[in-house]
């Protein structure tokens, strides 16, 4: 081996080294600091909201019940099928005490041992259970058979059409929250899907913070508007301390950042100028940073034309500095376009500036290099060279 191929391989195993401890540094912080320090997220991966209100004085809780639908809208389903069926058992239950009562003072139930030609309010009631029943027929408005009422008390009249009137209300209500529950968008929004990681690296010759999201349905969003939030803890001049301090991120894809063609998936991007919270981070110092960036997704269901918002968060760990994200959109032989949903979340390393910093550093000497200086304190003089040699 001669002293070029020599020097080669001491290169070779220098870049290798290099690369190895690189990736060893990232491992160690990811892994041993990540669950070391456990970070506190105020929006989960999925979307939801990680708030709890403590504190509240009861009549702030009543307002809760004066919203009554909102509050049954946003109840779990465990909690709507319990009101759902108490709602109907409860009323067919105190009608059927009702209707009890009206024959009791009437006295038609068979203990009082009425006479064969008196005529009941309500016919055939004999205790609880058919009082139960009756109400139950009323109140579904199945038809009467064995049990109905007669003409002889206003009473139950009375009682019959207050049923009916309040059991239409009773199914109104709650086939409505019942309908209005499964038509939300919430469940549209679980179709919308962001990458694990955000990735940090150059595009367009600028540094910038990519995201990549997906439309699993072929419907699409109608008027979509893309934005984030960049959430961390700060300190104002006067000595206020601001716990999830919230500073406007803006992501834009080539074509802007509204009424995106949300047709297959786009990676989204926030350049990080001088304008950016992330211009002063690093790739060393990014994971050391205590910040979460909330990213949100409006947009109009194109087939039932409800908004919906999908969001997600991203914290120091998941935000790769120096990657980018592999394509998923090929052509087929057919001419048609192909999405490999198995590539969605991959990431290559690239080669990428230390910091945003560093890269505009870069550019303005460049620049400078390429751009001449007049001296204005330069002049031009003639000199008369003569010749001093004697030959």
């Amino acid at each position: 081996m001669d002293a070029s191929d020599r020097s080669v391989f001491r290169v070779l195993i220098r870049a290798l080294t290099e690369r190895m401890f690189k990736h060893l540094r990232k491992w160690f912080v990811t892994h041993v600091f990540g669950h070391s320090r456990q970070r506190a997220r105020l929006v989960s991966k999925d979307g939801r909201c990680n708030i709890e209100f403590g504190n509240v004085d009861a009549q702030s809780r009543f307002i809760f019940f004066v919203d009554i639908w909102t509050t049954v809208l946003d109840l779990k389903w465990r909690y709507k099928m319990t009101v759902f069926i108490t709602a109907f058992l409860g009323s067919w239950f105190l009608f059927g005490l009702l209707w009890y009562v009206v024959a009791y003072v009437h006295k038609d139930l068979p203990e009082f041992y009425p006479p064969d030609n008196r005529t009941p309010c309500v016919e055939n009631i004999n205790g609880m259970t058919s009082a139960f029943l009756f109400s139950l027929e009323t109140q579904v408005t199945i038809g009467y058979g064995f049990r109905f009422v007669t003409e002889q008390c206003a009473t139950a009249i009375f009682l019959l059409i207050f049923q009916s009137i309040l059991g239409v209300i009773i199914n109104s209500f709650m086939c409505g929250a019942i309908l209005a529950k499964i038509s939300r968008p919430k469940k549209r929004a679980k179709t919308i899907t962001f990458s694990k990681n955000a990735v940090i690296s150059k595009r367009g010759g600028k540094l910038c913070l990519l995201i990549r999201v997906a439309n699993l349905r072929k419907s699409l969003l109608i008027g979509s508007h893309i934005y984030g939030k960049l959430l961390k803890t700060t300190i104002t001049p006067e000595g206020e301390t601001i716990i999830l301090d919230q500073t406007n991120i803006n992501f834009v894809v080539d074509a802007g950042n509204e009424n995106l063609f949300f047709i297959s998936p786009l990676t989204i991007y926030h350049v990080i100028d001088h304008n950016s919270p992330f211009f002063h981070m690093a790739a060393e110092t990014l994971p050391q940073q205590d910040f979460e960036l909330v990213v949100f997704l409006d947009g109009t269901v194109e087939s039932t034309s409800a908004t919906c918002q999908v969001r997600t968060s991203y914290v120091p760990e998941e935000v790769l500095w120096g990657y980018r994200f592999v394509p998923i959109v090929s052509k087929t032989k057919e001419g048609k376009y192909r999405v490999d949903f198995h590539n969605f979340g991959k990431t290559v390393e690239v080669e990428t500036p230390h910091c945003a910093m560093c890269l505009y550093n870069e550019k303005d000497a460049r620049a400078r290099m390429k751009r001449g200086y007049d001296n204005p304190n330069f002049v031009l003089s003639e000199v008369d060279e003569t010749d001093d040699t004697q030959m």
